[in-house]
């Protein structure tokens, strides 16, 4: 057999056992700014050809013992052939040894690439396996392409993908990329060496013997190495230049384009030394879009969503290696790939920030770019964290050309073709399509599946903005009266929105129309102190696109005016039992505020709250001490006002009063003092004079006391009965109160009052 180089890169192809069988080639990479990349991860491709029915239409590969890989598609001799019919695989898992479910791959990539050597279908990546299972079910109507064969990649690297690069370090400039055109034949981009066609030798450097069935080879050692990157840097900022002039026809120069500046922040990308690339494998240097990306192609890799995303790296090398080694293809077939944590992976080489022509849409690759998410979409839509990603992506290439990622745009066929929806189309035709549209609206596949392509519409209006699910939240540091927020100083604003952080720029907290605060786009709350009065708040969002969402307004008041006491604290006697030690007394008062009043809080000389509809409390004092009490009112949004009034209650005894008529002095311990005076005199008197501000009389009740008249200043104001079904002592009857202290005389006057004359007195109390 002869050896042939292709342009696409190294491949080997060898006849063994009647199988065509690839194998990638090693080789080193440098990592950008000086860095020491990871080094290159070699995988490896083994091969078993599929038995065929004999009437053409179906196709097996029983079951059976294979080495390790984690990677398999079905693959066919003539690029430009199309398998109609269902292909399904199954795997058994190293270690449990469980047989998994059939997979159904996407029977056609629908990618052109101009030194295809072979056609096939997605990849899809099992997991480490050591068993495979195949089955093709043909449609009557048209025979199975010729060459079926069961490709298997083994990743040789760690599966964690541990020694990537980090998601934030971004590529530097392009690397060698292809570029993809209708073609049916491999054509050499070189004049190719002669390969030998007899009598095929195994390589000289060898892997453990492949299983029954299989084939392996590798690549002779002194294949070329990889090229080097000679790209440049994307920016991030705006610009006010013209985007480059549009045009579908790939440039097959090897000149590199400057790279567009966009109108939204460069996302972060993972460049290909962050999946340890074997660069050796596709040497061709990249081919750039001879004018502008128009659009944006989504794809899913049609394989599992059960991996890790510490596998991505190796799950994009494998497919790498698929493209490359195993379809011929010279570089991986998609410009950008996005695991389903949204890590973003620079795919095809040439430079992240550049026109890369990629293959990934055949018959649109020069006038698009393709994202593919890794997994498979079918029955439920990536995670947001992926799709998020998608957008800041679509929306930054998109923006290098000055398309709005939710504009329609218009494409020109390069190749007949056909969707999934049934639309066919000539070459030179032209297409309107959405600028970030799915891979089946240019071609009849399934990608990306139903529930991806259904939240298309979402990514689009994460892409373009505006900011949505815009919701003013909670305003924390206020008081709500009724249903209105009131606030007296600093405030906290909080919001929430379904468009994901990473696509939002800032946001911008409105009072009355005018910003008032502005955070970054990845704060959910910011603080403020509003002016006093009524105020309208709302919050902005800035999208990424530069366009605004603002959420519905609110109305907060700010209010620092304190509560007032339209009565000032008092004190009154009042009635009950004295005690030296205990005086009974009212305090009183009335606080008001012009919102709303919350409680007043009694602070000296001990601590009591009450409620805002409380005008007075009962307390009691020690006699012949100054005691001062403190209140504080407070409203609803914690402003408040504190006033005092203080007090000294005085007990004159009986002894001390000027008497008239006949008086006994008793003695008990139940009186103030030790003693008292009683009298059954009819106008006896006794009279005290004080100044203070309020009195009480003090006397001894019982079922037999009597009445007796009570003077005040000379005037008689009352008459006291003093009878009482239970006998008490130290008894204060009645009391008066006045505004302010001042001087007074009270007497009081037995009335001998028939049956229960006598009245029995342990004399005053008044308050100064």
């Amino acid at each position: 057999m002869r050896a042939r180089w292709w342009g696409t890169g190294a491949v080997v192809a060898a006849a063994v056992c009647g199988t065509l069988v690839v194998q990638g080639v090693s080789g080193g990479d440098s990592g950008h700014d000086g860095k020491t990349a990871a080094a290159p991860v070699r995988d490896r491709v083994r091969s078993a050809a599929l038995d065929v029915r004999g009437d053409g239409t179906g196709a097996t590969l029983a079951r059976r013992d294979a080495k390790p890989f984690s990677m398999l598609g079905v693959s066919w001799e003539k690029p430009s052939a199309r398998l109609a019919g269902k292909v399904e695989v199954r795997s058994r898992a190293v270690g449990s040894g469980k047989w998994s479910d059939w997979l159904l791959l996407d029977s056609d990539r629908g990618a052109g690439e101009q030194k295809a050597a072979r056609g096939g279908t997605e990849p899809a990546w099992v997991g480490l396996s050591d068993g495979v299972e195949a089955r093709i079910n043909g449609k009557a109507t048209a025979k199975l392409p010729a060459g079926l064969r069961l490709d298997m990649i083994t990743a040789a690297g760690k599966s964690t993908g541990g020694d990537a690069e980090p998601a934030a370090y971004v590529a530097d400039g392009p690397d060698d990329t292809g570029e993809p055109v209708a073609t049916d034949t491999p054509t050499p981009t070189s004049e190719p060496t002669d390969v030998t066609t007899t009598d095929p030798a195994p390589p000289e450097e060898t892997t453990a013997e492949p299983s029954p069935g299989e084939s392996s080879t590798e690549p002779p050692t002194d294949s070329p190495s990889a090229s080097e990157s000679t790209g440049s840097t994307g920016s991030t900022g705006p610009t006010d230049s013209a985007p480059p002039s549009d045009s579908a026809t790939p440039s097959p120069s090897l000149s590199v384009p400057t790279a567009p500046r966009s109108t939204v922040p460069r996302p972060p990308i993972t460049p290909r030394s962050g999946w340890q690339a074997d660069e050796s494998i596709s040497p061709e240097a990249p081919t750039y879009i001879d004018g502008r990306i128009k659009a944006v192609v989504v794809h899913h890799t049609a394989s599992t969503n059960d991996y890790t995303c510490a596998e991505a790296p190796s799950i994009i090398n494998a497919v790498y290696t698929y493209d490359v080694t195993g379809l011929g293809w010279k570089d991986l077939g998609y410009n950008f790939v996005v695991d389903k944590c949204g890590t973003i992976y620079e795919g095809r080489k040439g430079g992240v920030d550049l026109p890369v022509v990629g293959a990934h849409a055949y018959g649109f690759n020069s006038q698009t770019t393709g994202i593919a998410v890794l997994g498979t979409y079918v029955d439920s839509p990536p995670p947001m964290a992926a799709m998020a990603s998608v957008a800041r992506l679509a929306a930054w290439k998109l923006g290098q050309y000055g398309v709005q990622p939710d504009a329609t745009v218009t494409l020109t066929t390069a190749l007949s073709g056909q969707n999934l929806a049934g639309r066919t189309w000539e070459p030179g035709e032209e297409m309107t399509l959405p600028a970030i549209h799915g891979h089946r609206d240019g071609y009849n596949t399934l990608c990306p599946g139903d529930a991806f392509y259904a939240a298309l519409g979402t990514v689009r209006t994460l892409a373009a903005g505006p900011v949505t699910g815009l919701t003013l939240g909670t305003v924390t540091g206020t008081g709500t009266v009724g249903t209105t927020p009131y606030t007296n100083g600093p405030l906290t604003v909080s919001w929430s929105t379904t468009t994901p952080a990473s696509l939002i720029s800032s946001f911008r907290v409105l009072v009355d129309g005018r910003t008032a605060a502005t955070v970054a786009g990845s704060a959910t709350s910011a603080k403020l102190t509003l002016p006093a009065g009524t105020h309208k708040v709302q919050v902005e969002a800035v999208h990424q696109s530069g366009r605004t969402a603002t959420s519905a307004a609110r109305t907060v008041v700010a209010d620092t005016t304190a509560p007032t006491f339209t009565t000032k604290p008092n004190l009154s006697l009042r009635t009950g039992t004295v005690n030296t030690t205990a005086v009974p007394l009212t305090l009183g008062w009335k606080a008001a505020d012009n919102v709303s009043l919350k409680e007043t809080r009694l602070t000296a000389p001990f601590a009591r709250t009450y409620g805002p509809t409380v005008t007075s409390a009962a307390q009691t004092a020690k006699s012949g001490a100054a005691t001062a009490w403190t209140l504080r009112a407070y409203d609803t949004l914690g402003n408040s006002a504190s006033a005092s009034v203080s007090g000294t209650p005085v007990i004159l005894q009986e002894t001390s009063a000027t008497r008239s008529g006949s008086w006994t002095t008793k003695s008990s311990t139940s009186y103030l003092g030790g003693k008292s005076l009683g009298s059954s005199t009819k106008n006896a008197s006794l009279t005290w004079t004080f100044t203070g501000r309020s009195v009480g009389w003090v006397v001894s009740r019982a079922s037999t006391s009597g009445q007796a008249d009570i003077y005040v200043d000379g005037t008689r104001l009352t008459t006291a009965d003093l009878k009482s079904s239970a006998t008490a002592y130290r008894n204060a009857l009645w009391t008066r109160t006045w505004p302010t202290s001042a001087k007074h005389t009270l007497k009081i006057v037995v009335r001998a009052t028939t049956g229960r004359p006598a009245v029995t007195t342990d004399g005053i109390v008044y308050l100064k």
